[in-house]
């Protein structure tokens, strides 16, 4: 008499349970997980206040348009007399405030070229713009 069992005994692996599984370690890490912002530095910024209105006589305007024309006070000059033009306003009104306008396309390098020529004689109070178009007369 054979009394042997034939028995098929195979690996099998549970899986039914496997989405349970995945979906409670996802979430376990999604609540475990900090998020921290990049601080970066430090830095507050200016607010903008109130604009004040100033004197005309206080003011000298240098427009440039996207063909590199440069026009001081309504007058087209090229960059090499700058430095004369700005020196003797500066020297007769030590207060000057420069107003840069310069139009949206301009060239950067030109736009460099010129804040050169007003560091050489000491033009340090600046207003930057770059709406030339909210100025009256002064088409290109």
């Amino acid at each position: 008499m054979d009394f042997g069992r034939s028995t098929n005994k195979g690996t099998f692996i549970p899986t039914s349970s496997m989405g349970d599984i995945a979906f409670l370690l996802l979430i376990f890490f999604m609540v475990t997980t900090i998020f921290r912002e990049e601080s970066g530095l430090p830095v507050e910024l200016p607010r903008a206040e109130a604009g004040e209105e100033v004197n005309r006589e206080l003011v000298s305007n240098i427009y440039i348009n996207r063909q590199g024309q440069i026009s001081i006070d309504d007058r087209l000059v090229q960059i090499k007399h700058i430095t004369d033009i700005i020196g003797t306003k500066i020297s007769d009104n030590p207060q000057l405030i420069v107003a840069f306008k310069t139009d949206t396309y301009t060239d950067y390098g030109v736009v460099s070229d010129v804040m050169e020529e007003l560091k050489e004689v000491n033009a340090v109070r600046v207003f930057f713009n770059n709406d030339i178009e909210g100025s009256p007369g002064h088409k290109y």
